[in-house]
């Protein structure tokens, strides 16, 4: 299970960070990714850190805005997302992959999301 917290109203310019607890399964072996879907586009592909948080890659618009880091020790996986812009809002949420082609991984499984609204 994936549990997503921290969204909320954010102005432009400024901070959020998400957290994403993982709950059932063995935490470390997992790459974890953060995607966003925002009303009428499609799901989009945030950024993905390594299993033992050593590699991270990212969506270019974000590029340099946002970072994700993680806790193997408390489960847990972040996206610190500075330098808001109203495009960034959508609905977050966080993914795990076993497997895949890094950093097009093939994600098992995938939380519910939290909401992030940045006011211009």
């Amino acid at each position: 299970q994936l549990v997503e917290s921290g969204g909320g109203l954010a102005q432009a310019g400024g901070s959020l960070r998400l957290s994403c607890r993982a709950s059932g399964l063995t935490f470390r072996s997992y790459a974890m990714g953060w995607f966003r879907h925002a009303p009428g586009r499609e799901r989009e592909f945030v950024g993905v850190i390594s299993s033992n948080g050593g590699l991270a890659y990212y969506l270019e618009s974000v590029r340099g805005r946002f970072t994700i880091s993680r806790d193997n020790a408390k489960n847990m996986v972040f996206l610190q997302m500075d330098r808001l812009k109203p495009e960034d809002t959508a609905l977050y949420f966080c993914a795990a992959a076993l497997s895949g082609n890094w950093p097009l991984m093939r994600y098992d499984y995938w939380g519910q999301g939290t909401q992030v609204t940045v006011s211009s």
